[in-house]
Formats: structure tokens, C-alpha cells, sequence
């Protein structure tokens, strides 16, 4: 999914487009609860590629209870001991749920591998077997959709000097992001090959350029509604019931102190 070529998308068509998108996001979550549907949404790509915007313009009007983001700290001792997809598990979407991954299974054909927290062979076992655990998954009832957000080095060179110059952005930054910021080369050959081994029929992954946050915002969730096939459920018309009267009662100064 490519954005047009040109300017970047303005604030007021963006925000208008971004409406009606919500309004159909809010449609998806009553259709999930409705109808016990399960969708995963896992979100990869480069530092500085916009993974948190995506997200927030996606969850911001609908219920954090339907909608679960899911971004895992490091793992634990007992958890480096596991199975490596083992800990992602828990955190799959049951009946009525739409979870949404901020990085997921595939740290380790990206970052960890790349930063040398975990071995080649390591990361080539991994390579090998999650298209076949992603396969149960579908199988299982669950819309799997994988996205990558690419953006270009001096787009992320502009957002990574934004992070060290705005205090707001600041705790965006960490020593890990400088260290993979020098590693362009290595983090695009593990992208391909990743694509190589887990772009399936059943789990395919689509690359979206996001160099223009807003138009790759508008793209990736205009995909998702057309990838579920979802219908909002009947909705019986709603009207205010009429309010107690207070009678003599006085309304009670109950606070001590009010703001604003």
C-alpha cells in the first residue's frame, strides 16, 4: 500500500477522512462482540516508522476492552526458557476481542536478531517454524493481518532528531533505537528475509511506505475494515429516559474544592 505521490496529507482532509474511518472502526468492535470475531494485528517495521501513531489513530474512539493492545517488555528468565512463541500465546484475541501487536513474535527475526540477542540458528528455528504456528492460528478462527511500516532514512534520519530535540518525544528515544538507527543494511536484509519465510496465503504481510504518517494511517485502516468482514449488528434506536425530579432537595455544594 503506497501513499500518492506529493504533498503530504493536510490536517483538515485528514482528520475529515480519519471520522469516517472511526465511525466504521466502531461498526468492527460492535460486529466483534456481536458475533464472537477474532482479529490480530501485528505491527513491525523500522524505528521511527510511525507504528505508535497507526496505533493510537486506530484505538482512539472505540473500547480498550474490544480493542487490546498488546507491547510486551523484555522477556523474564523463566520466559527466555520457553518456547519462544510461548509467551505471545496468552495474549491472542478469544471471541470478541481485536488485539493489536505493537512489535510481536517477530523480534526475534528483527531486532534480536539484528542486535545479536539471540543466535542465527536461533533465528533461522523461528524463520522456519511460525508460518506453521501462524497457520494454526487462522485455522483457529482468527483473522491474522501483519503489517510493516517502511520508512526512508531521511524521514526517519528528520523523526529520530525530532526525538532528541522535543522534550514531548524524548521518552521515545532509547539507547536501542541509536544503536539500530546505524544498522540500516542489517535490519533490511533481516526485513527480507523475513518476508521470504513467513509471506504466506494464510499470514501474508502487506508493506506500507509511512513516510506521509497520515496517508499510511488512513491506508492501514481502511485495509483492516477491508480484510474483515464484518456488518454492524442491529441496533434498537435509542431515547433519553426522562430524569427523577429533585422535588424540594437542593443540590449539595458535595465538593470542597473544585478546578476551573
Amino acid at each position: 500500500m503506497k501513499s500518492d505521490v506529493g504533498e503530504p496529507l493536510k490536517r483538515k482532509p485528514y482528520e475529515r477522512k480519519l471520522r469516517d474511518l472511526h465511525a466504521e472502526l466502531v461498526k468492527l468492535q460492535e460486529w466483534a462482540k456481536h458475533d464472537g470475531g477474532k482479529v490480530c494485528i501485528v505491527f513491525e517495521g523500522r524505528d521511527g516508522a510511525g507504528k505508535g501513531g497507526v496505533i493510537k489513530a486506530i484505538t482512539e474512539r472505540v473500547s480498550p476492552r474490544v480493542f487490546r493492545v498488546v507491547a510486551l517488555p523484555p522477556p523474564t528468565e523463566r520466559e527466555r526458557s520457553q518456547m519462544y512463541v510461548q509467551r505471545y500465546l496468552p495474549h491472542l484475541p478469544a471471541a470478541g476481542e481485536i488485539v493489536i501487536f505493537d512489535r510481536s513474535w517477530y523480534n526475534r527475526a528483527g531486532v534480536e536478531r539484528v542486535m545479536g540477542f539471540c543466535t542465527e540458528e536461533q533465528a533461522k528455528g523461528f524463520l522456519q517454524s511460525v508460518s506453521g504456528v501462524e497457520k494454526a492460528v487462522v485455522d483457529s478462527g482468527t483473522i491474522l493481518l501483519k503489517y510493516w511500516l517502511e520508512v526512508g532514512q531521511e524521514e526517519q534520519t528528520r523523526r529520530m532528531q525530532e526525538r532528541i530535540n522535543d522534550p514531548r518525544k524524548i521518552w521515545k528515544l532509547s539507547p536501542m533505537d541509536l544503536k539500530s538507527y546505524s544498522r540500516w543494511s542489517d535490519y533490511s536484509r533481516a526485513r527480507n528475509e523475513m518476508f521470504r519465510s513467513s509471506d504466506t496465503s494464510w499470514a501474508p504481510w502487506y508493506a506500507v511506505h509511512s513516510d506521509d504518517k497520515r496517508q499510511a494511517r488512513l491506508n492501514i485502516i481502511s485495509h483492516i475494515l477491508s480484510s474483515v468482514p464484518y456488518e454492524a449488528p442491529p441496533r434498537e434506536k435509542v431515547k433519553l429516559p426522562k430524569r427523577q425530579k429533585s422535588g424540594d432537595r437542593e443540590e449539595v455544594n458535595f465538593a470542597r474544592n473544585w478546578i476551573g
